[in-house]
This record gives C-alpha cells, structure tokens and sequence, in this order.
C-alpha cells in the first residue's frame, strides 16, 4: 500500500514549513484559490474553492503512513477532500491525493475583522518563489480571489506561527504585486 499525498496550494508549497517526503509540484484541476473569513481563525486564510475552468498550481507530498493526524490538526477549520484524479504530477504511481478546502457554510463576507496576515502571505509567495519561480507567483496572485480584505502589515512582530524570515528581494515581490493589485495594507496595533 502506498502512502497518500496533499495538495498544498498556500502555505504548504513553502517546505520550511513543514517536513512531509517526496514533496513535488503539482497542478489541481477544477479549483481556484480564495480567501476565507470564518469565524473558525481570527484572520483570513487560503482555501480551495470548486471552480471547473480553474486550475492552481501547488505542491503535493506523501502522508507517511496515512498519519493524517499531525496534518489535519495544523489545518483544523478545513475539511480534507479526496481530489478523485484532479491533479497532475510527475510520479510514475497515481496516489490517493487529498486537498484542504474550508467548507462554504462556514464562510463569511469579507470584513475588516479577519484581515490578511503579510506573514502568512510572504510564507506562501517565498514558496512559490523557491518552487515556481517569479512567474509561479504571478499566477498565485491572479489564481487566487479575495484581494478586497485588508492585508495587516505584521511583519515587524510576525503573527503566523509559521513565519519564515525573507530576503529584501523576496519582500518587494510580494509588496509589487499588493501594489499592483492596489490591495488596503493597515498597520498591526
């Protein structure tokens, strides 16, 4: 029996984040990225959202032994999903793949209540950065709805327990492409 994989499409591309084998890039099919606002995290966080002319770029990495334990606790306001052979990849077998996706009826409307973490934000661009490159983060932004919440700039005193320390190149892309998207950045209290 082989162990099944995720599909990470935000934070999880980032492998300082965590240690899960054979992580590789990966495309899902049928889905966009969005951000939530539940009232499950005080912030806003990625999710995957069914959309039938989408795709997203990610990463997938094998859950040793399906000890999903670890995984499903770090990701606590998702439901796990099977992706019934929605994803592409480069490996020879065809794994059990599963992605994180909040479910809709615990979504709620934008509000200034759950902002953006930058800290969450540069996690997950400085890993599409190391694994797909500058275009890689250019389809992240334009794959990913939800750009009207605020962004809160913690990033003087990082809130997201993940937090990775970047580089001042790494910084302005993702301050380019917020500027690009004229996105509302507010200042941690």
């Amino acid at each position: 029996m082989s162990n099944p994989y995720f599909f990470g499409y935000g934070s999880l591309v980032n492998l300082a984040t965590h240690d899960y084998h054979d992580p590789q890039p990966a495309r899902l099919r049928g889905w966009r990225r969005s951000w939530a606002h539940t009232t499950l995290r005080e912030v806003a966080f990625l999710t995957a959202v069914p959309c039938a002319e989408s795709e997203i770029d990610g990463l997938i990495a094998a859950v040793p032994n399906a000890d999903w334990q670890a995984l499903d606790q770090r990701e606590f306001a998702y439901d796990r999903l099977s992706t019934q052979n929605a994803v592409q990849h480069g490996m020879q077998q065809s794994p059990e793949i599963s992605v994180y996706a909040v479910p809709q009826v615990c979504q709620q409307a934008v509000t200034d209540q759950h902002p953006i973490l930058l800290s969450y934000l540069d996690v997950v661009v400085q890993g599409y950065a190391q694994v797909f490159g500058k275009d890689g983060v250019a389809e992240f932004f334009a794959s990913t709805d939800g750009w009207t919440a605020p962004i809160l700039n913690d990033r003087s005193a990082p809130r997201y327990p993940r937090h990775q320390s970047l580089g001042s190149a790494e910084l302005q892309l993702v301050d380019d492409h917020l500027n690009a998207l004229d996105a509302r950045i507010i200042v941690a209290a």
